[in-house]
């Protein structure tokens, strides 16, 4: 039985934590609907005096909104196609083939975890340019094509599932592709899932990269576009800082939306890699 005392402190504990994670989402949403004195109040307030929608519409006239979202959204759905797939078919090697110097190579593809982004864009960089790939959206989503974070999430997954099942498919004729996609993926659904999460907002937040590989307007993406809407008002920030935070909620809403439908899967594969 449980102890109401202990039951009463751990939901105090845990609505205070989530206050407290909440608190900056709250923060960056009414700041982006306040009106441009309330900014320079010296004791900020918990909420505003008039609630300036319009603050969201403003911002699609300060910066070209639809083309910086359109190449996001060109960049993340490229990514998050790339790493999945590539992450399904590695992982199917790696986790159920058998061939030479397989757990060498799969030691390499664990290295790769260790080696910062920044460490690496600077050959990559010279590759791209060599390519003549520099601002295009080949730059931005081919380096990142692989994932081998992804790779070791699905091979760990694939290892768990009985070599049974993949046997009784090819006595029915399936080749690897069918044994791939519509027995082994749908049986790692909660994985697939909790990595396409993972990695739509690692690409729709992508900042350096995209910084790096690209110097055209026409070809910039969110996070650059916001940031260079922000150092070209240096010095008036606290006039425009609404518009800035208005950007901000925008840019996060269609990571909010794909967590509210994804977020059942994520749930089921982090309750199997507990208990497994």
């Amino acid at each position: 039985m449980t102890n109401p005392i202990l039951k009463t402190t751990r939901t105090v504990a845990a609505i205070i934590i989530t206050l407290i994670m909440f608190f900056p989402i709250y923060w960056l949403f009414i700041t982006a609907v306040k009106t441009q004195p309330e900014l320079m109040y010296a004791t900020p307030k918990l909420l505003p005096e008039k609630f300036m929608w319009e603050n969201f519409a403003t911002v699609f006239d300060k910066i070209p909104f639809w083309r910086y979202f359109l190449n996001t959204s060109i960049q993340t759905v490229g990514i998050v196609f790339l790493q999945i797939n590539v992450g399904l078919m590695a992982a199917y090697a790696f986790g159920k083939g058998q061939f030479p110097g397989r757990e060498l190579l799969f030691m390499l593809v664990l290295a790769a975890l260790i080696v910062p982004e920044q460490v690496i864009f600077v050959p990559i960089y010279v590759m791209m340019a060599d390519f003549g790939w520099l601002n295009t959206f080949y730059a931005l989503i081919i380096p990142h094509a692989a994932s081998a974070y992804g790779i070791f999430l699905l091979r760990q997954n694939f290892r768990s599932i009985n070599n049974d099942v993949i046997e009784a498919a090819r006595v029915d004729g399936a080749n690897r592709f069918h044994v791939l996609y519509r027995i082994l993926a749908p049986m790692a659904m909660p994985t697939v899932a909790t990595l396409t999460v993972m990695s739509f907002i690692s690409s729709w937040n992508s900042y350096f990269w995209p910084l790096v590989m690209t110097n055209r307007d026409d070809m910039r993406v969110l996070t650059v576009g916001i940031a260079f809407m922000r150092d070209a008002i240096a010095g008036d920030e606290m006039l425009n800082f609404h518009y800035i935070m208005a950007a901000s909620v925008i840019i996060i809403i269609p990571i909010v939306i794909l967590f509210a439908f994804a977020q059942k899967y994520i749930i089921a594969a982090m309750a199997n890699s507990t208990f497994k």
